[in-house]
């Protein structure tokens, strides 16, 4: 009695495997978390430093918000960062930066809450698809509670949450167009 031929078998199996997989690779669609559309032909991207003009000014914004924008696009995106005359160029200045009581406690004077909000003004230019560029404020906020510690404490984590907003809100304008 002959044994099954085995090897054959794996052969066939694993050819079997390599065509389905490069099929489906081949019919793939390739989706994005962001639902953004780069531009055709643009390929890089420059981020200039986003001075604070704002009255009151946190000495760490400015380079912490230019990073995180720098981040958002390097991320999120194909663009390649270059530091000068990309085809993509975002620049601006940050110009509001307040913090204000959010809510009052109860037979107190005391703010319960506070928020913090930074307006940034944005200009995006897109070399390879003007019709695109735009100027724009953004602004976003975030409460915060001062039994959560002092206002210094807890401003770098508020910072870097805003940020985060605000470079989300700046990346959908510029490639998703909301």
């Amino acid at each position: 009695m002959r044994a099954p031929n085995t090897t054959g078998a794996k052969l066939r199996h694993r050819a079997l495997f390599l065509f389905a997989a490069t099929l489906i690779q081949a019919c793939g669609v390739k989706y994005g978390f962001t639902g953004g559309s780069i531009p055709e032909g643009t390929k890089t991207y420059t981020v200039e430093f986003f001075e604070n003009t704002a009255p009151i000014v946190n000495p760490t914004l400015s380079l912490s918000f230019t990073e995180a924008l720098k981040e958002r696009i390097r991320n999120q995106s194909s663009l390649s960062q270059v530091d000068n005359d990309g085809d993509a160029i975002f620049e601006g200045r940050i110009t509001g930066y307040s913090i204000a009581p959010a809510a009052v406690e109860a037979g107190t004077d005391r703010a319960a809450l506070n928020r913090l909000s930074i307006t940034v003004n944005v200009k995006y230019t897109n070399n390879k698809k003007p019709e695109d560029n735009f100027e724009q404020a953004f602004t976003r906020f975030k409460d915060f509670s001062s039994a959560g510690g002092s206002i210094p404490a807890q401003e770098e984590a508020l910072i870097r949450d805003i940020n985060q907003m605000l470079t989300e809100d700046i990346f959908n304008r510029a490639f998703a167009n909301w």
